[in-house]
């Protein structure tokens, strides 16, 4: 009787929750359907004037000088964690030094100028700025999620999301950062993106606190199908904006609709979120036992209850390790996960697909119906992999993704270089959807979950922030490749998936290599996994 009593709030509460995986999803798309109009709506009015081309190229050096910094700050905060305070600092003013020099001279020196790599870059970074917002919501989603607690940082988010679709689909109208409407755009994207980097943290958490043990992982899950459906959800909402409309229209009004319809699903999760309640934990760490074992009552049987908040206020008494106890290796391959992940080049054709169709010779329409067939295949091999990931093991489908990729991304770089597109080139876009959706997509992050002992789950952290990086990074240069006259004339568009192809393969090598499977073993079995190194070195040496 008492499961039927709590298993409809459990429910509701995932199902509320997971709607910030699905704005996470929704958010990071919506782009996929403006990239052509803010070409033509933002960057490519600058080259016919002069004096709007120089205030953009001044606030592009503002907003990335900004950036900059902001990244910076984190990953120094990072670097202390590792060292030893006299070398962290070291390494950072070498970094502020050498890297300072670096970005004067090769970027803020430049002239105001408009060339072909400077727009490019200007059209890359409006499409990926958001990503920029992740980072940095991510990084402070620890600090937000035990300040604000995490219904109440969903909350946050929420709003950031709506304030985000407002600014982007008006940034003339809602200016006020006293710059460039470019400029304001790429402000209102970070913000949108600040609303991701939480909802990417605090969803799963908030979902994994509320959820009873037995049901926990599936429901957790339940998170990352909500991200792919909020894919593939506006994948239809662009589509059926642009669906029989002229190309003046998209460019003019259809994109402003594309991020204002966000407002709808920000608005919704942000008035169920006021439905929920805070977290057990949470309410201990306030010293709200009575209200904690009140939630608990409602989600679990009474005795199971009990035995829950004890185990909470024990949870609070475990010491965190330096993030160094188990050596560097265990390190550096949660940070390479995260960067491989994005380095096969998947959220290129999630942001660019349309363009990429467009490439191929397709109409508006048609490219944004097949961004629909991406979606789909997205979602139904994600949920694929939920389904196998525990019973075919993680290692296996890692490898399995990412030589199929690298067959599909070599393959399509070949056909464009051929220039033989068609129906070939979609279907090794689809193969590579798929391969990464069952494997490297949901995969990576039970990985990351699963292979950092508790006395180092902060280290989960940088590989978080690593991952968005290596995303910014990819999706930024993604135009400076595909829309390069000079490697078009040698490679006519392949290139950009060569290299993404190479990046398969060297995934492929670095899972079959140095990542243990990790299925079937329990957290503790994992921290002997990798202090078994460190007493065979202690062995050598005695």
């Amino acid at each position: 009787m008492a499961s039927k009593n709590y298993s409809s709030l459990v429910f509701f509460i995932t199902i509320v929750a997971s709607l910030g995986g699905l704005l996470f999803g929704y958010d990071t798309a919506v782009i996929s359907g403006a990239v052509g109009a803010l070409e033509n709506q933002f960057v490519a009015p600058l080259e016919d004037d002069a004096i709007m081309a120089s205030a953009a190229i001044s606030g592009f050096k503002l907003i990335i000088s900004l950036c900059v910094v902001a990244v910076g700050i984190l990953f120094s905060s990072f670097i202390l964690k590792f060292f030893k305070r006299s070398t962290a600092y070291a390494i950072v003013l070498f970094m502020v030094v050498v890297g300072g020099a670096i970005f004067y001279f090769q970027f803020l020196n430049l002239p105001g100028v408009m060339t072909e790599n400077l727009r490019n870059s200007i059209l890359g970074f409006m499409v990926s700025s958001a990503l920029v917002g992740c980072i940095i919501g991510a990084s402070m989603g620890d600090k937000v999620a035990n300040k604000l607690g995490r219904r109440n940082g969903l909350l946050l988010s929420a709003i950031l999301f709506l304030i985000s679709a407002g600014g982007s689909a008006f940034p003339e109208m809602f200016n006020y950062f006293g710059r460039d409407v470019l400029t304001s755009f790429i402000f209102y994207r970070i913000i949108g993106g600040i609303g991701v980097g939480l909802a990417s943290m605090l969803a799963p958490l908030y979902i994994a606190e509320m959820a009873p043990a037995n049901i926990r992982g599936k429901l957790v899950s339940f998170n990352q199908f909500a991200i792919v459906t909020g894919m593939l959800v506006v994948y239809f909402v662009n589509y059926s904006i642009v669906q029989g409309q002229t190309d003046e229209w998209i460019y003019s009004v259809g994109w402003r609709r594309m991020f204002l319809s966000e407002v709808i699903p920000a608005f919704l999760f942000f008035i169920f979120l006021l439905f929920v309640p805070k977290t057990p934990r949470f309410q201990v760490m306030r010293g709200k036992d009575e209200k904690a074992m009140k939630i608990l009552s409602r989600l679990n049987d009474p005795e199971r209850a009990s035995s829950i908040l004890r185990d909470i206020r024990t949870s609070f008494d475990v010491k965190r390790a330096h993030w160094l106890t188990y050596g560097w290796g265990i390190v550096i391959i949660g940070l390479l996960l995260s960067v491989f992940q994005q380095f096969v080049g998947i959220n290129v054709v999630l942001y660019y697909a349309p363009e990429i169709f467009r490439g191929m010779g397709m109409e508006t329409d048609a490219s944004l119906l097949q961004t629909i067939i991406v979606g789909v295949i997205n979602m139904l091999f994600t949920v694929l992999a939920i389904f196998t990931v525990d019973s075919f093991g993680r290692k296996k489908l890692m490898l399995i993704g990412s030589l199929v990729m690298a067959v599909s991304m070599i393959g399509l770089g070949t056909v464009l270089y051929w220039q033989t597109t068609g129906i070939a080139a979609l279907l090794l876009m689809l193969l590579y959807i798929a391969a990464f959706a069952m494997s490297w997509g949901p995969v990576t992050w039970v990985l990351l979950s699963e292979i950092f002992p508790n006395k180092i789950k902060g280290v989960m952290a940088v590989a978080v922030a690593m991952q968005w990086l290596a995303n910014l990074l990819v999706s930024w240069t993604f135009p400076l490749m595909n829309n390069s006259t000079e490697l078009n004339e040698l490679f006519n568009h392949g290139f950009a998936y060569w290299i993404y192809g190479v990046m398969a393969v060297l995934s492929a090598v670095f899972i079959w290599k140095f990542v243990p499977e990790t299925k079937g073993k329990t957290l503790e079995e994992m921290e002997d996994l990798w202090q078994q190194p460190k007493k065979e070195a202690a062995e050598v040496t005695v």
